[in-house]
């Protein structure tokens, strides 16, 4: 059964080292790194623009993140944009990021001639595609159509890159080769409203 998805709006957290290294990340609990907390910091001021445009109000949407350090911290700093008092976040394990199992800390250029290859390069059946130890692309899917039974309004999610990537799936019908090869940003919120969705960068102005 296809979900009817609310509004989303969806934010990756921002930068770790490993990110910034090319490394895999999935389970590991990598910290954000000082350009990750300027990345959430401007986030957090960019989704205040967002709906103070929209004429909307933090209290209109539930908030939602993964319970990893990472996304943790870049939901703190989003909501520090806030001045007023905001909706409790529920935070669910459903919104981890995938795990690659064995290549975890492992760089994404040394895995790239094998199984593991990079976005930008890969085949549309990588999504399909279960590292040792790890979860495929389409594993997430199921956990999120799992989530999804959750969203009853209007939401605000702070979670991962593959977390994104399965959301442009499911909600927008991304094409699987689509999906797999979109480079998901750390500086963007992405908004997602009847079935498409809107990719915001952080460094430009919103305000018109």
């Amino acid at each position: 059964m296809t979900p009817d998805w609310p509004e989303l709006f969806v934010v990756r957290h921002g930068e770790t080292d490993w990110n910034a290294e090319g490394r895999y990340q999935g389970s590991q609990d990598i910290p954000l790194n000082d350009r990750g907390r300027l990345q959430a910091d401007q986030n957090g001021k960019l989704l205040a623009r967002l709906l103070k445009r929209a004429g909307r109000h933090p209290h209109e949407f539930d908030w939602y993140c993964s319970p990893m350090g990472r996304t943790r911290e870049t939901m703190e700093r989003i909501r520090a944009a806030f001045a007023e008092p905001l909706p409790e976040v529920t935070y669910d394990r459903r919104l981890v990021e995938v795990s690659f199992g064995i290549y975890e800390g492992l760089l994404h250029v040394d895995l790239a001639q094998g199984d593991m290859s990079m976005a930008g390069e890969r085949k549309a059946d990588f999504w399909y595609f279960r590292p040792p130890n790890g979860e495929s692309y389409e594993d997430v899917a199921q956990r999120i159509l799992d989530f999804s039974t959750l969203l009853k309004r209007p939401s605000i999610i702070v979670a991962h890159g593959g977390i994104l990537r399965v959301l442009r799936r499911l909600v927008e019908g991304f094409s699987l080769v689509d999906t797999v090869n979109w480079f998901t940003p750390q500086d963007s919120i992405v908004h997602f409203l009847d079935g498409d969705a809107q990719v915001y960068p952080a460094g430009e102005s919103w305000d018109d």
